[in-house]
């Protein structure tokens, strides 16, 4: 598979992976609540002899994200094809709302902790950062 090709198909498999939120992020709206506008969408290169300590890592950020302030939609593991990517989906009202939430990671000492686990275990090879936004009518 061309490197073009295999580019295609990640970003079609990653969007695809978000739309059984997208419904619910315009229910929340139409009922009066609070909406997600941003996604923040990260997509890891990973050592995949390393994907148990990934796992390890993405595990922990199940209670620190939304403790932090950000809307966790899941981390995504490989399970079948390339076995060194992995995805995690965070949503957002609005960018400053990313930004605060960024703070807040930086300060509190058990997400530090697992920056450090994962930069002195060196599971993740890449990180690339995409935001997203919500199409409505």
């Amino acid at each position: 598979m061309s490197v073009a090709r295999r580019t295609f198909v990640t970003r079609v498999i990653s969007v695809a992976a978000l739309l059984p939120f997208i419904g619910s992020a315009a229910r929340a709206q139409t009922a009066g609540e609070k909406s997600m506008n941003v996604v923040c969408q990260i997509r890891y290169q990973i050592d995949p002899f390393k994907k148990a300590q990934f796992e390890q890592y993405a595990k922990a950020w199940l209670s620190l994200i939304p403790a932090a302030g950000g809307e966790l939609l899941g981390y995504f593991m490989p399970h079948e094809g390339t076995n060194d990517v992995a995805f995690a989906m965070i949503g957002f009202d609005s960018l400053a709302s990313y930004e605060a939430y960024r703070a807040r990671l930086r300060a509190d000492p058990k997400s530090v902790a697992n920056f450090e686990f994962a930069e002195r275990e060196k599971f993740i090879l890449r990180e690339e950062r995409v935001f997203l936004r919500t199409v409505r009518n």
